[in-house]
């Protein structure tokens, strides 16, 4: 192994980079590798996963995908998101894997380049991406994938599923985070407005145009444009669309001179354009045109793990942060479908908060639709049925909140002895009042 080549490619790396033999010794390292980690790397003796994550062993031993074992078992590069222990804290990382061959074609060891993802945390940060879920994961890992490329991007998820966060982080870990980011809601957009709105008008080019004004694609110049909601413009309309896209070029409503775009494209949607496509509601050119790169935001309910780290995180960002949500109501959280994403879950943390009379928030304290039952019966067949131990649970928290009389009657109302009741209010950790 000739050690002084494989420390000059390593150097000329950019990114934070390590080589490492396949048992995950480290043999060289740059500079902006050593930077990232409090732990100090030692040529020959170190391991990549006692530096990146302090652990005695390598990742897929406790618990993670690790790209090294990948790349042993496909002989290919392979990329994975894990969280490492770095000198701003708990970071997440977008680790690329390569296996690095001798001449006659021997694997001699893995190249391994770090990029460190600022968009999203483990850990509660305002205005950040919050998770821990392999879906999370999987989901920074295409944000960061298109982030280093121009390509086209089509977010596709339900909504309050998060597209524009998701859009915002994709222009911000690219090459144009220091320009623009403009949102344009394509929703209810009428054509006359869809027109002055994005391209901007002339002095007088109708009543009412006083003075000349600028369109969102020239006030985006070097950025990126946002189209939410694209499969609601209107077939008349995304004609128009296209052909900004394709020729880069627009003119003012009432202009004459045509004016030269210059801005990353990043669209979403709820609905299934394809399938809008078959049925003639979208066009099949620009569907192709906008959807370079598609990105599927997970639903909630496809991140279940993430639901007690987020319910944390909105908690502390409003007035209830000294509150906390009890382990009963976590888990009928995580039973919940989320038919509105993470946008309900947020209004549901509110509630929640606000319903709870003390620092505990309980399963009873919980909108009636999470907890299975609603205000009319017809709603109520449609929630999912309880388990009777929650079922219990939730019935005598909504009683004992209100109950006056003594734990003798109550008892001999609900047809158990004293001693049975006593039992089930340690148990789901109950306070009489």
């Amino acid at each position: 192994m000739n050690t002084s080549l494989i420390q000059s490619m390593i150097n000329a790396i950019d990114k934070p980079a390590i080589f490492i033999t396949p048992d995950y010794v480290i043999q060289a390292v740059n500079e902006a590798y050593r930077d990232t980690y409090n732990t100090q790397v030692t040529i020959g003796t170190s391991t990549c996963y006692a530096v990146s994550h302090n652990n005695p062993g390598p990742c897929d031993k406790h618990g993670e995908d690790c790209p090294l074992t990948q790349c042993k078992s496909t002989s290919r590069p392979s990329s994975v998101v894990h969280i490492h222990n770095t000198t701003a804290g708990r970071t997440y990382c977008d680790i690329l894997m390569k296996p690095v061959r001798d001449e006659d074609g021997m694997t001699i060891g893995f190249l391994e380049i770090l990029d460190r993802i600022s968009y999203a945390s483990a850990d509660s940060q305002k205005n950040k991406m919050i998770g821990q879920s392999e879906a999370f994961k999987s989901l920074l890992n295409r944000i960061n994938r298109a982030s280093q490329s121009e390509i086209a991007v089509l977010l596709q998820g339900e909504t309050g599923s998060g597209k524009e966060l998701v859009a915002q982080a994709v222009h911000e870990s690219s090459r144009r985070a220091e320009k623009p980011f403009v949102v344009i809601e394509c929703t209810g957009l009428n054509e006359s407005l869809f027109e002055s709105e994005l391209f901007g008008y002339e002095k007088g080019a109708f009543t009412g145009a006083t003075n000349a004004k600028k369109g969102l694609i020239e006030v985006a110049n070097g950025g990126t444009v946002f189209f939410d909601e694209i499969g609601d413009v209107p077939l008349n309309m995304q004609v128009k669309l296209l052909r900004l896209l394709e020729t880069q070029c627009y003119r003012p409503v009432g202009g004459l001179k045509q004016k030269k775009a210059d801005f990353r494209l990043v669209c979403a949607s709820h609905k299934n354009l394809l399938s809008m496509v078959e049925k003639g509601e979208f066009r099949q050119d620009l569907y192709y045109r906008i959807a370079g790169f598609p990105i599927h935001l997970p639903a909630l309910r496809e991140r279940q793990s993430d639901i007690a780290m987020l319910c944390r995180h909105f908690l502390s960002a409003g007035e209830h942060r000294h509150k906390r949500f009890s382990p009963q109501a976590i888990e009928a959280l995580c039973r919940y479908s989320f038919p509105g994403n993470i946008r309900e879950l947020i209004s549901i943390v509110e509630q929640s908060a606000l319903m709870a009379n003390d620092d505990d928030i309980l399963a009873s304290d919980l909108p009636p639709q999470v907890l299975g039952y609603s205000a009319t019966e017809t709603q109520a067949v449609s929630q999912d049925i309880l388990p009777l131990d929650q079922a219990e649970q939730v019935y005598l928290e909504r009683i004992c909140k209100t109950y006056q009389g003594s734990p003798d009657d109550l008892a001999k109302m609900l047809e158990v002895s004293t001693r049975t009741l006593y039992r089930k209010l340690q148990r789901y950790n109950i306070k009489l009042n």
